[in-house]
């Protein structure tokens, strides 16, 4: 095992004598209950907590100014710069943090399940957890493997290294730093185990575009016949309900890239939200919950040590982190041909989008650049009505590159591969949230099976006068009246002032946009 490129003075410390290099599981988690770090549930997972930091600090993630990069970063309040100097400072300071720690922990795997693709990663912890972490998440080496591996890109993490903004050039405390130039994944001062996670996924949204392979912050399942099927949306709008399908194995619920010759898995495990986690709505997720599986901030009984998912005293962003393996519905290695259908989801709360919608490939574009849906009222203080939230490409904290980079690929995809497009709304039916109700969960799976399974690909078509967007007139399992939102509401003019005001906040959002092809601005948005 050695790292190639760069040595970044990582050698000395990764062959220390107080670094750990690829534990088992078994083994990290005898360190971890030895040295406090957590404890065990009744079925046998870890329980960790993060402290103050419970989710990502977006405003204290930075990307080194480098000559390899600068050109090609789309700078702003997402990708903010730091210097050469700054970062080499810090790494410096918590490179020897770590030599004087007692115990370090090395985990070696890769990033992308297919091999002609693959990122090989090392992920250097202080924390025994954390390491634990990282081996449900990123893909596992074989023997072989391992004794080939050679690291192109490493993650430093030192939770307890708390950064002094006014000395160190960060923001607060914490930092989550990547230099493409030294190839490396610096994080301190946040316990929060998901930054290692998506500052890989942001190293992958940087790297595979040069290689022609588009990156998508998307679930992916594949059916009996073979058929591919991606679901883009954000928090709330039903992506992980809807992509886990007992009828269709699941490729993988995050991170995707999308090749020449298909789609493939990004990681090796899952990271998925547990509040509320039951067996009757998530079996999967429930029973994945295990030996060698790390919960964060869930409450549990002191005395059973059940897991309480309900209770939200922590935090609403309870986490459960599992391998793959510990599913059995599941394509192994990871990997499927092209899509054949592609669903972004929306939970629109005034409810004027329709149920269900077919997109041009100019329209997929712009919803795609759009990344729409709705925060509800009451989520957050101060917010007494739903708010339209627009996150670029379903995941616009994780995109180095321009936003058109990414939609462009899309775009080129689509024709490429003959691939259908819908848009799915969630949200609300028959008005606005506080008036009309939430989608039917039993016509929203009605309306996916329909579209993964080809019957809307030649159906009958209205078109929507507000979003210009192809509604079917008929879906198998739905009312005919339900397709079309204006039909639902009790007043009509209600419904059309909705309607205008939402119109106007996607083109408004639009207008962020720089080199959007011209066919997109004609054909892919509203049309009032």
């Amino acid at each position: 095992m050695k790292t190639v490129g760069i040595d970044n003075g990582l050698t000395k410390l990764i062959y220390g004598s107080n670094t750990h290099v690829q534990l088992s599981v078994p083994q990290l988690v005898e360190k971890i209950l030895n040295r406090n770090e957590g404890c065990l549930t009744s079925t046998g997972a870890v329980l960790a907590t993060t402290g103050k930091y419970t989710g990502r600090s977006p405003k204290d993630k930075f990307i080194v100014e480098e000559e390899i990069s600068k050109d090609k970063i789309d700078w702003g309040t997402v990708n903010a710069p730091i210097s050469e100097d700054v970062f080499d400072r810090l790494y410096n300071k918590v490179l020897t943090y770590l030599e004087n720690k007692e115990e370090v922990f090395v985990f070696k795997g890769f990033a992308g399940a297919d091999e002609k693709y693959q990122l090989p990663i090392q992920v250097i912890n202080e924390f025994a957890w954390h390491n634990l972490f990282a081996q449900q998440l990123f893909i596992k080496p074989n023997e072989e493997q391992l004794a080939k591996h050679e690291t192109a890109f490493s993650i430093v993490s030192a939770p307890n290294f708390k950064a002094d903004p006014v000395v160190d050039g960060t923001n607060s405390e914490a930092f989550i730093i990547i230099s493409f130039s030294k190839r490396i994944v610096l994080i301190g001062g946040t316990e929060y185990a998901g930054e290692m996670k998506k500052s890989i996924f942001s190293v992958m949204n940087y790297l595979l575009p040069e290689n022609g392979i588009m990156p998508m912050h998307c679930s992916a399942n594949v059916g009996r016949e073979g058929d591919v099927a991606l679901f883009f949306g954000l928090s709330g709008t039903g992506k992980t309900t809807l992509s886990a399908d007992p009828n269709r194995k699941l490729i993988g619920d995050d991170e995707h890239g999308w090749s020449n010759t298909g789609v493939f898995n990004i990681e090796g495990g899952c990271y998925a939200k547990c509040i509320g986690l039951t067996h009757e709505k998530e079996p999967q997720i429930f029973d994945a919950i295990r030996f060698g599986s790390v919960l964060e901030n869930v409450v549990i009984d002191g005395q059973s040590r059940i897991a309480d998912y309900e209770n939200s005293t922590l935090t609403e962003n309870t986490r459960a982190a599992y391998s793959l393996d510990a599913m059995d519905n599941i394509v192994q290695p990871s990997i499927a041909g092209h899509p054949n259908t592609i669903v972004f989801l929306t939970a629109d709360a005034t409810g004027v989008l329709p149920p269900i919608s077919k997109l041009s490939k100019e329209q997929a574009m712009f919803h795609f650049l759009s990344g729409y849906t709705s925060k509800l009222a009451g989520t957050e203080r101060g917010i007494t009505s739903p708010q339209a939230t627009f996150s670029t490409c379903f995941g616009s904290p994780f995109l180095p590159l321009p936003a058109t980079t990414y939609a462009e690929m899309l775009g080129k995809k689509i024709d490429e591969h003959n691939v259908q497009v819908y848009l799915v709304n969630t949200g609300w039916t028959g008005g606005e949230y506080g008036v009309g109700s939430r989608m039917k969960l039993s016509y929203t799976r009605a309306m996916v099976q329909a579209a993964l399974e080809g019957d809307l690909t030649n159906v009958e078509v209205e078109m929507d006068p507000y979003f210009g967007v192809s509604i079917p007139v008929h879906v198998p399992g739905v009312p005919d009246e339900v397709l079309q939102p204006k039909k639902t509401w009790h007043n009509e003019e209600k419904y059309d002032q909705f309607a205008r005001e939402l119109a106007g906040k996607f083109k408004a959002n639009f207008k962020k946009f720089e080199n959007v092809p011209a066919e997109v601005l004609e054909l892919g948005g509203p049309t009032v």
